[in-house]
């Protein structure tokens, strides 16, 4: 039996992809939003593709707000980005 791949929605491209092509982006219990790029960060976690782009796309339409359940600071929202065009210039 093929072993089933979890798939997540890309809240910037709105596209159905597996989980490992996505990234996390976490509220943790404490309230903090990081990026999880191992995905296994604890607290509620919503996913956008490794681009920078789709991650803008989030955040400008509040998707990534409403997902996690708060209001994202624009400063927290200039981290997200600059850790996602670290790290995908990385690759």
């Amino acid at each position: 039996m093929a072993k089933k791949i979890p798939l997540r929605q890309c809240l910037g491209c709105r596209e159905m992809k597996p989980k490992k092509e996505l990234v996390r982006v976490v509220r943790s219990p404490e309230g903090q939003v990081d990026i999880d790029f191992r995905g296994k960060a604890p607290g509620r976690g919503a996913y956008v593709c490794r681009s920078a782009e789709c991650l803008k796309r989030a955040l400008k339409s509040r998707a990534l707000d409403r997902s996690l359940g708060l209001t994202i600071p624009p400063e927290i929202n200039a981290r997200l980005t600059q850790e996602m065009e670290a790290a995908h210039g990385a690759e």
